[in-house]
């Protein structure tokens, strides 16, 4: 396979950047994984050259570069979980802004010519309409959502005033597994919908909890979209090579474009499992809004991109990643 360059991945070992790391080796690019492993996993960085640092060390990342000469940079580093941002709020600052500045100006400064942010729906804040598409008006009600708001912002500023060559992704709800290649989703702890049902209904939980079922919605539980993982990973490399072939910088939504409720999250859950199990009903949690659903027209458009997965053979690969490799490889 022709090699294109060298690509660095920031956070490479962890769970969507596992994942792009291995599509971006495959698309024929050398891989460079930056990862400080406080969210990663070391055993993930498999697709290319491992350097454990921090985004927020100057030195680490002028190292990095001098030795590497990435021609573009994928930027998955960052605190993701938004309870925990409204706690360590300051934290959550400093890396997610404080250390993708950092990063960017390492970028800019060694003339990168592609840089790839990991972004997400949380910018958007509660839906004026739906589908989302990328003209909503910015409100985001977390921390956490505030931070990568702010670092698209940056990037922005750096395409208008500088021609940094910069795309946005914005992911709704990163899901699934390539667990073929012993990848997967493994957080501590663990927040996110679909493995807290799968835990649940391996007895590895006393049960799942839904929050809400008086929604505005044709079950009355939240809908939210959910993208198979290895969709966004493809999604990464076709933002790289955009960049690289003289595209310009913009921001895209990264989403199915369908919806899939909390009920019938656990119905495909309970059909994979071969049984039911424990769900309680609870009141809806403050900020969660009824539906979020991608308009991903504009990716479709502009990188060709479509996703290819649909929501049952996502379900079905997340089962098999907690079912046959994690408990393995974590022990858990």
């Amino acid at each position: 396979m022709t090699d294109k360059g060298t690509i660095l991945v920031t956070g490479g070992a962890g769970y969507v950047g596992a994942h792009v790391c291995e599509a971006v080796a495959a698309a024929g690019y050398r891989v460079v994984v930056l990862d400080n492993l406080a969210n990663g996993h070391r055993m993930f960085a498999k697709f290319g050259v491992f350097v454990e640092g921090d985004i927020r060390d100057a030195g680490a990342l002028e190292a990095v570069f001098a030795e590497h000469n990435p021609i573009g940079v994928v930027h998955c580093a960052a605190l993701i979980e938004v309870e925990t941002s409204l706690k360590d709020t300051a934290n959550y600052y400093d890396n997610n802004v404080g250390g993708s500045i950092r990063l960017i100006r390492a970028a800019q400064d060694h003339g990168v010519r592609a840089f790839v942010f990991s972004s997400t729906c949380a910018v958007y804040g509660p839906p004026q309409r739906l589908p989302l598409d990328e003209t909503h008006p910015l409100a985001p009600i977390s921390p956490y959502g505030r931070t990568k708001m702010m670092v698209e912002q940056v990037l922005d500023d750096l395409r208008t005033h500088h021609a940094f060559p910069a795309i946005s992704l914005r992911y709704f709800n990163a899901s699934g597994a390539h667990w073929q290649s012993g990848i997967g989703e493994k957080h501590d702890p663990e927040t996110h919908a679909i493995p807290l049902a799968i835990h649940a209904a391996q007895g590895r939980r006393a049960g799942f909890k839904i929050f809400g079922t008086d929604y505005d919605t044709p079950d009355g539980t939240a809908v939210r979209d959910y993208i198979h993982v290895l969709d966004l990973a493809d999604a990464h490399v076709r933002a790289l090579e955009y960049l690289v072939s003289g595209g310009a910088g913009t921001v895209f939504n990264l989403g199915t474009g369908t919806g899939s409720s909390v009920r019938e999250l656990v119905d495909a859950i309970s059909q994979v499992s071969g049984k039911p199990f424990n769900v309680t009903l609870a009141d809806r949690r403050p900020g969660d809004p009824p539906s979020l659903v991608a308009d991903n027209s504009k990716a479709r458009d502009m990188l060709g991109w479509a996703p290819q997965r649909s929501f049952q053979a996502t379900v079905e690969s997340a089962w098999k990643w907690h079912s046959d490799v994690e408990r393995t490889l974590f022990q858990t």
